[in-house]
Formats: structure tokens, sequence, C-alpha cells
């Protein structure tokens, strides 16, 4: 038939294919994603199991009118390609390149951008309330994975929905289930009679003659209505959404677009909230995806033919934080872990294994996992909650008002702080500093590599109260890691180098930075002080102090929003201590969402690289020594 790919620049060039032009186009998308992704890496299982779900919503439905909604966004890949951004697929998440995930201003197709997820109900509920309030007519259809489906959220906007009545499509895309014939036949059979008006009328008139029979009166009629019911909950496997007030159609074969061209146009057809029950296959079409899904979620660049990616020998800090926590439960039995539907992403898959009734993932509900874990400390135990630092944000109120009001001593662990690259914006964990640090009680830490986060969980889970621990993703700096585990001083700071012209105080990977900045200034001339503060909260005050009384000049580094971060928090020391006459840089992150790219692009973008970092400091210092000679003339 030739290449089909290559003849589709837009969604429209969808409706004139037939099926077995349509099954054709799948397989060469999906060996199309398989291609580029082995090079840029990506979210590629969810993505290659959503082929031909998404060939039907585009074939079906008439996008940019109508209104499709991809929850989190890993399941996007196939609807990018479709609409007009096939021929900048090889630029997915690089720098100045497509987004991973569903972009607003990247194309009209995405009318919602995504990242975090269970969020795509919400906002289809909100588009369809404002379709209606305009008079327009056009589909709203929110795509959610079963994973996004665990979390709060997404029933929230189920409960809502449902009351509202208004006409929306929600796509469950399900890829843990297998089909089972009966069961799908038995429920196709009775969406297609439910969604039928011929159906509707003839049970409205059933109803009206049996409350005219004077014999049957209302309560045989509500003993018919709980025969009725009872009978539903019997047969049909989507009650629960029919009792929210949506109408299930489902379970779908989500590989058979014959079958989903089928359902969709009923659910189209409605005029009420509609619920689409997928089943599909993560990593569906390449092999070592569909054996490994989990390992090809979210994946680097790979080779295509033994799946293998190509890895750091340097051990991860994640790495290093999985096996502190195993090393430290054997010491304690009180010691429990948490994370929200990321065990192998936070490290914790070998405490899992080995502390099964202490290990909890409570799926994609990061506010639950911090309560639970609170309440697991007020009754003795010491839980730590790894999430990674950005998805940690939706728990604010909980890590705020259950944990710290309390001062329970729980551990949060926040994986993938700073800059994390080819995810972007939605996932860049540059925040924490700021959000932390303003709650009381709390104590807030980042390592300055992987050793040192060895000792500050040490520290962590020995302490009488809140604490957390932001470290970076990726690759460690490759240092000698200690055996014995010691428990660190609250609130004290690391001096690494004296000098006398200027103080760097780094926090967390910018100590590393802070290091080779001022070896690198040796060289010119210039003596400076190197401290690693360790603590975000509670700042080591005499050490900060007494090195920039000696030094005169201060530089701040952090690899967070300066609104608020690290430096902020120094600032506000000197004026509480009433020092005033210090020259301060603070260098960090403007205020500003950081796009998408790799990571050592954007920290040179941003100044947080060596290079850049000693550019800052050099220019600052000429500045000072200019304006000192003009004094003294």
């Amino acid at each position: 038939m030739g290449n089909i790919l290559n003849k589709i620049n837009s969604p429209k060039d969808l409706k004139s294919l037939s099926l077995d032009e349509l099954k054709q186009l799948a397989g060469e998308i999906r060996e199309f994603i398989i291609q580029t992704v082995s090079h840029t890496g990506g979210h590629l299982a969810p993505s290659l199991g959503v082929v031909e779900l998404t060939l039907a919503l585009h074939r079906v439905f008439d996008a940019p009118a109508d209104r499709i909604i991809w929850d989190v966004g890993h399941q996007c890949y196939a609807h990018k390609i479709i609409t007009g951004r096939r021929e900048c697929f090889d630029s997915l998440r690089q720098f100045g390149g497509l987004s991973g995930f569903p972009c607003r201003w990247e194309s009209p197709f995405d009318p919602f951008g995504t990242g975090h997820s269970s969020t795509s109900i919400s906002a289809a509920l909100g588009m369809a309330l404002a379709r209606d309030l305009s008079g327009h007519k056009h589909s709203v259809v929110a795509v959610i994975g079963d994973g996004a489906m665990t979390g709060g959220m997404a029933f929230e906007a189920l409960d809502h929905a449902g009351h509202l009545k208004k006409r929306l499509i929600v796509v469950l895309n399900d890829n843990e289930m297998s089909i089972a014939p009966n069961v799908g036949a038995l429920s196709g059979y009775l969406s297609r009679l439910r969604t039928d008006p011929m159906y509707t009328r003839g049970k409205d008139e059933f109803e009206s003659l049996l409350r005219r029979v004077p014999s049957i009166g209302p309560r045989m009629l509500r003993w018919v209505e709980r025969v009725k019911d009872s009978f539903k909950y019997l047969v049909v496997p989507g009650m629960f959404f029919e009792e929210l007030g949506f109408t299930y159609l489902g379970p779908v074969n989500g590989h058979s677009i014959k079958d989903l061209i089928e359902v969709l146009n009923q659910a189209k057809a409605a005029d009420e909230p509609v619920l689409v029950h997928a089943l599909t296959q993560k990593g569906k079409g390449y092999e070592a995806a569909e054996k490994d899904p989990g390992k090809f979620h979210g994946v680097g660049p790979f080779d295509v033919f033994n799946g293998k990616n190509k890895k750091s020998s340097r051990v991860s800090y994640t790495q290093v934080f999985g096996r502190t926590i195993v090393n430290l439960a054997e010491e304690d039995d009180h010691i429990a872990a948490i994370t929200a539907a990321m065990t192998d992403g936070t490290g914790l898959t070998s405490f899992a294994k080995r502390f099964p009734d202490r290990f909890f993932d409570v799926g994609i509900a990061e506010q639950h996992a911090v309560t639970f874990a609170a309440g697991l400390a007020a009754e003795g135990y010491k839980p730590v909650v790894a999430i990674y630092s950005t998805f940690l944000q939706r728990a604010f109120d909980q890590i705020l008002h259950d944990v710290c009001l309390q001062k329970l001593p729980v551990t949060f662990a926040l994986d993938r702080g700073g800059i994390v690259g080819q995810d972007g914006p939605t996932h860049h964990g540059l925040f924490d500093y700021s959000y932390l640090r303003m709650i009381p009680n709390l104590v807030v830490a980042a390592p300055k590599d992987e050793n040192e986060l060895q000792h500050m969980l040490k520290t962590a889970v020995e302490y009488q109260g809140p604490m957390a621990i932001r470290y970076p993703r990726g690759a460690g700096t490759g240092c000698p890691l200690d055996q014995e585990l010691k428990p660190l001083p609250i609130g004290q700071a690391e001096v690494l180098r004296s000098g006398k012209d200027a103080t760097l105080l780094a926090i967390g990977n910018m100590v590393p930075v802070a290091v080779k900045v001022a070896e690198h200034l040796a060289e010119k001339g210039y003596d400076l002080t190197v401290i690693n503060a360790r603590f975000v909260k509670p700042l080591d005050a005499e050490t900060i102090i007494n090195s920039i009384k000696k030094t005169g000049q201060l530089f701040t580094l952090e690899e967070n929003v300066l609104s608020g971060g690290f430096g902020s928090a120094v600032l506000e020391l000197l004026v509480a201590k009433g020092i005033s006459n210090v020259k301060i840089k603070m260098i960090g992150i403007p205020d500003v969402f950081v796009e998408h790219g790799a990571p050592d692009i954007l920290r040179e973008k941003y100044g947080l690289s060596v290079d850049g970092v000693a550019q800052t400091v050099q220019t600052e210092l000429r500045r000072a020594n200019f304006r000192l000679a003009l004094k003294q003339r």
C-alpha cells in the first residue's frame, strides 16, 4: 500500500482511510515512535499502547474544534505525530524542540497542558461547562489512564461531572486488565442498549405503565427497581461509574480500531456524561516494552535491537537512597517507606521486596501518602515518604497541617530536586526550597553528594521531628561511600575552603560547582571561601556570619527559584542580625518556568554551570575592586 504516515499531516487526513489503511498506519506510527524515542528518550510504553485509540479518537472527533485532553501526557506521542508535528518529532524533548507533553503554545490540538496526573477530567468538565454557557456544540473528551485514576482529583471531577450532567466523554485507558470475551460481549451489548434512544424511551414508558397498574403501586415499583439494579450490578462491570452519573461503555478492545470507532460514535451521540472503558497493552508492538512496560515507561536513549539503554557507570542518588533506606531499616524495624506510584523511580524496589509489610505504594495520591505517613508517625513509626520534588507540591497542605503542625517524625525524600531535563517545566524540582522552608518545625536539607545523602538519611530517621531531604536526578559525583553512617548536627554547615576575597555559600548539587569555581578562579588570583550549607533550614548563622565578616562579599548558589529560596533565607538571616555592610549576589533560577532540554544546556543558559557561575563571581569581584579603587583615590 505504500507509506501512509508520510501523507498524514492533520487528523482530517484520517477521515478517508479504510480500516485496513488505519491498521497499517498504526504499525507505521509505532515504528516511527520506537525509532525516534530510541534516540531522544521519552515515554515509550504508554504511547505505544494508545496508537489505535488515538487514531479512533481523531477519526470520530474533529479536533481542534472538539477538545481532546490527554491526562499526564505520557500517551500523547501518536497524537502529536498526526496533528502536524511529524516532521519535527525528532526534536522531542530536546532543547528548543517538541515538548514530551501536551503543550498549549505548541499546537491548537493541545487544548490543555498536562504533566501531573489526574487533572484531565476536571479540565474537561470546565471546558464542557464553558461550551454550554457559550452555546457551542463541540465535544469534550478526557483520556485518562487507569494509573491516573488512582488520584483523588480524578474522582472529585467524576463526582462533580455526574452531578452537573454535562455532555462529557471520559475515555479510561486501562492497560492492566486482559480482555474477557464473554464479559466484553455482554457489556458491549448492554452499552449499546443503554445508549439507544429506543431503550431509554421504552424504559420510561414501562415505568409509567407500572405506576398506572393499581395492583403494583409504588411499593412494587421500588421492588422492581431493586431487582433491576441488582441485575445490573451483577452483569455490568462499570456500575461504579453508572452510580456516579456516567453512562458506562465497555470494556472495548483498545487495539481494535473498528470497535473503538463504534463505541466512540455511541459516546459522541449521548447527551450526558459517558465513560468509555478501553483495554490496551502498554508497550504494544515492541517486544522489549511489552515484557517490561515499567522499564520502558520513561526511558533514555536505547538500542532498538536489544532494548538496552545507555547508563552512567556512576551510582545515582536514587540508588544510594534505596540502598541506604534498606540498610537503615535492617537496623530499625520502625522505619517504613511510602511512595506514590513510583516504586522503581524513587529507588524503593529493593525495600519493597525486603520489607513488604513496611512498604506502601498508595498510587498517584500524594496527599494521602503524606497524611497516611503522619498517622504512622503518630503511632511511633518512622515513615520515609519518597516522592519526586515536583509531585510533592501537590501535598503542601498535608505537609504543613498534618505533619509539621504536629511535629511528627516524617522524613520526606525529594528525588529529582532541581533541573531534571527533558520532561520540562512540569517536572523540574525548582520550587521545593521555597515551599518547604516557610513551614514551621520542618528541617530542610540537601546533600552536596551521594555520600552525604547517606548521612542525612541517618540524621532524618533519628530526628524527633519532620525533615525533608532534597537531592538531584541522575548520577552522583562518583565520590567514595562511607560504610559507617553518622547523624549530622542539625543546622551545621561545612567549610570546605577558606579564603579572603569572597564567600561562596552553596547548597545541594551547587556545592561541587562552587568548589570548582573557587579552584578555577584561584588560578586568576582570587581567594574564595566555599561553604557547604547542608541545611536550608535552620541555617548555620555563626559559620555564615563569621565568613562574610572576613570576606565582605557573599554569593549564594542554589538550583532553585530565587523567590523565597535559599538565598532569600540567607538575606533574611542577615537582616535579622542587623548586618548590612555586605555585598550580596544570589545565583539561582529567575522568576520563570524553565523549559525542557538537557540539564547541562539548561544550567548553562541560566548561569548555573561552572563557567557561568565563575563568570558571574569574577564580574562582581572586578566591580567591587573597581569601586574600592575609586574610594581610595
